[in-house]
């Protein structure tokens, strides 16, 4: 008998739920079946994962790098370095143009030594994606012509002056090795900049 009773109560419930959700007000908009959707939008792991920016959205976000922006700003290669690559950037840090000599950075960033700019930026670039684990002691050829000298026998040093602090840090068209000092190209004498 109870049993009875509840499956006629419960019978109840549904048929009022039933009426209920039929009696929309005539002004309200319903959802055609083309609107709704039987799939759940609720994003995996996987899709809320951000894909890195190309190399000047990672420098510029990472927040050490903004002498670097205003230098490639400054030296018009923004847009290569958001081209489809890859490069393999080596970014000296904003503590390593400020250990340039006094005024150096300053004359660079004239537009009349834009060439000069130009050059030592370029020196920082190497065609392709070489990650830490693929750098090999000996010469490696840069974007700007030269060969940058790098000795691997006691961590990354390039041309016996800039450390390698961080490494791999991936950006959509390449990766950026951290640096701690500027280095320039081989026969570039930027001692008449300082005068």
């Amino acid at each position: 008998m109870i049993k009875a009773k509840t499956m006629t109560a419960l019978a109840g419930v549904a048929i009022a739920a039933l009426a209920l959700t039929g009696c929309a007000p005539a002004d309200e908009e319903t959802a055609t079946p083309a609107e709704t959707s039987t799939v759940d939008e609720t994003p995996t792991e996987e899709a809320t994962m951000e894909t890195p920016g190309n190399i000047i959205d990672v420098a510029v976000g990472a927040g050490t790098f903004t002498t670097l922006a205003a230098a490639l700003t400054a030296a018009d290669l923004v847009t290569t370095l958001q081209g489809d690559g890859p490069f393999t950037v080596f970014a000296p840090t904003d503590e390593a143009f400020a250990a340039l000599p006094a005024g150096l950075l300053d004359a660079l960033l004239l537009p009349e030594n834009i060439g000069v700019l130009q050059s030592i930026l370029t020196y920082h670039v190497v065609s392709g994606t070489v990650l830490a684990a693929d750098v090999t002691t000996g010469d490696v050829p840069t974007v700007e012509g030269s060969n940058i000298s790098v000795d691997t026998s006691m961590g990354v040093v390039l041309n016996g002056t800039a450390n390698v602090t961080a490494t791999d840090i991936m950006a959509s068209n390449g990766v950026i090795h951290v640096i701690d000092a500027v280095i320039l190209p081989p026969g570039l004498d930027v001692t008449p900049l300082l005068g």
